[in-house]
């Protein structure tokens, strides 16, 4: 297996270290617009791992904007597997570029929604990822897979919805997302700061878009942005966090492949999350349209999501400032194998101590990271295998749940996850 890793942002980094202490792959090229982010990665490898382990990675310059410039780069270093490590604006062209140098996909965030509807519970225009299932039949035709969705969530979530419904259920009544932390990030002075842990550009797309929910009676709607809040008990000294209702992929993904009555995602943000993104909203700051503005060399025309981004700390740089453990998980209703009520949380926790102290990579990213390289892992040893466009679960849960459980000792990551049977307590 031949990777190319578009993006050396965080969790592009932290796809890179994972992977060095794996040997599933014979080269790794990390690339990203600025070729001098992609050769840190790279120097720190070597630096940790020694220059054997580094010889098996390369960089290189791409413009992940232009499907051309994809399809040579892959090309030129004989890529087998384009990973998609950038936000996912650059879907559509980083897509598109694989198919065309004939190599196999992996995104962790799938192309955009649009337009979006202004009434509450009105059904959704082209939805999460519409643009990349269209194109399954030229992946089909092409002999090659595109697995979308892999990061943790979706991904990982995924994967807990297929292990679900192959093992744990006979009948579901609700997939539902919940992901919470109890992350905190101070300055130099100990002050708590606003700093988001992922992305800024795609939280503000998934937060203030209308959020999807799937019912089987209706097929999917939209819900206003932050509707529906609940509060849910998260596991590993997290506690009870407050979730609503966030536009999100595994809405998209889960009905096609699992049997449930109702499918949801709902994120933990906090109030002071919600009303900065809500203040952002009100003042335009979400826009992607550029605007022309003023600058010291003349007029130049910016997109103000662009701006914020810029402004805010780089997630990939917080990690020294970070306290506490983020959790991603999936909890599911219904009647067990046996017939009688069930109520489940599968979920996956990530403790930003050890995540830097292992891999200088914040918890947030490194978690999200982690689930691809073990999907490439799968991929490379034949465990899975498809064609066309896919979401994980597509494929059987058992071998990735096992092998990224498994100790490292044992040749597996050495991640636990964990189930609690909620109507147990």
């Amino acid at each position: 297996m031949r990777i190319l890793l578009i993006g050396a942002g965080g969790v592009g980094d932290a796809i890179a270290k994972i992977a060095a202490r794996r040997d599933f792959f014979e080269l790794l090229v990390v690339s990203d617009y600025d070729e001098s982010r992609a050769r840190r990665t790279v120097d720190w490898i070597a630096a940790r791992h020694g220059d054997d382990v580094a010889a098996r990675f390369a960089t290189a310059q791409v413009d992940a904007s232009d499907p051309e410039v994809v399809a040579s780069v892959a090309r030129e270093h004989g890529a087998t597997h384009v990973m998609n490590a950038v936000e996912p604006k650059f879907v559509p062209s980083i897509f598109r570029g694989a198919l065309a140098a004939g190599a196999d996909y992996l995104d962790m965030a799938m192309s955009l929604s649009e337009p979006h509807p202004t009434d509450p519970y009105a059904e959704p225009g082209v939805k999460l990822g519409d643009d990349q299932f269209a194109q399954a039949d030229d992946w089909e035709t092409a002999g090659r897979l595109a697995l979308v969705g892999m990061g943790v969530e979706p991904g990982l979530s995924d994967v807990f919805a297929r292990y679900a419904a192959d093992h744990l259920f006979s009948e579901i009544d609700e997939l539902g997302t919940r992901d919470g932390a109890n992350l905190v990030v101070r300055d130099e002075q100990g002050n708590e700061i606003f700093a988001p842990s992922f992305s800024i550009w795609t939280t503000i797309e998934e937060c203030l878009n209308p959020p999807v929910v799937w019912e089987r009676d209706r097929g999917w709607f939209t819900t206003p942005p932050f509707s529906e809040p609940e509060v849910f008990e998260f596991p590993e000294g997290i506690g009870p966090v407050e979730c609503v209702n966030v536009e999100h992929e595994e809405v998209l993904l889960m009905p096609r492949w699992v049997d449930a009555k109702r499918v949801t995602f709902k994120y933990g943000l906090g109030d002071e999350f919600i009303n900065v993104l809500r203040t952002l909203h009100l003042l335009g700051l979400d826009a992607t349209t550029p605007i022309r503005v003023r600058s010291a060399n003349g007029p130049v025309e910016v997109a103000p999501r662009d701006v914020v981004a810029a402004a805010l700390p780089d997630p990939a740089t917080i990690g020294p400032k970070m306290t506490g453990k983020t959790c991603a998980g999936l909890w599911v209703t219904g009647r067990g194998t046996d017939g009688e009520p069930r109520e489940v949380y599968l979920y996956h926790v990530s403790d930003n101590e050890w995540t830097m102290r292992e891999y200088e990579a914040q918890c947030v990213v490194w978690q999200t990271a982690l689930n691809p390289v073990v999907a490439l892992e799968l991929l490379a040893t034949g465990a899975w295998s498809g064609r066309g466009v896919l979401g994980p679960e597509a494929f059987d849960a058992q071998p990735f749940l096992e092998l990224m459980a498994r100790a490292e000792a044992d040749g597996g990551y050495g991640q636990p996850w964990g189930m609690e049977d909620r109507l147990a307590r």
